[in-house]
């Protein structure tokens, strides 16, 4: 598994999810997004229905999940679980995954803007780090684009 840092500082999570979910929608993908409450799934719900006139994200959570959940290509919760044989995981509540979770990838989204949240960041770094996990961390310039940070 390797995991992807996003340190925003200048957009919102409405604002950067959707794109990155585009991505891996692209490449035929699956994700899970877990978020940090029931209300904050809806939220996000909501957003990925109104984004963008241009573009759908196919997406469901537990309040509107199909039978089939291996046809969701992302799921929108508030725990981990991979109900819909995801590859991609995005985590935005601040936890540290063991490699024996499921998924090849992790995108880590956390607010720059505050300095606990930073901490915590760098600690999950550090710990994956330690457990032989590829890390790379990212972080948005005032104008709202991604640069790499070095090691």
């Amino acid at each position: 598994m390797d995991v992807s840092f996003y340190e925003l500082t200048a957009t919102s999570l409405e604002k950067v999810l959707p794109k990155l979910l585009e991505k891996a929608y692209e490449s035929g993908q699956h994700v899970v997004v877990i978020l940090d409450t029931e209300e904050r799934v809806q939220q996000m719900n909501s957003v990925l229905w109104t984004y963008s006139t241009l573009s759908f994200l196919p997406h469901a959570s537990s309040h509107d999940a199909p039978k089939d959940l291996s046809k969701v290509p992302i799921w929108l919760t508030t725990r981990l679980e991979n109900p819909n044989r995801a590859q991609i995981l995005v985590i935005t509540t601040g936890e540290i995954l063991s490699q024996n979770e499921s998924f090849q990838r992790c995108l880590d989204i956390f607010d720059g803007n505050h300095s606990e949240s930073i901490s915590q960041a760098h600690i999950r770094y550090q710990s994956y780090q330690k457990q032989g996990i590829k890390c790379i961390f990212w972080r948005q310039t005032l104008t709202g684009q991604w640069e790499k940070q070095s090691d």
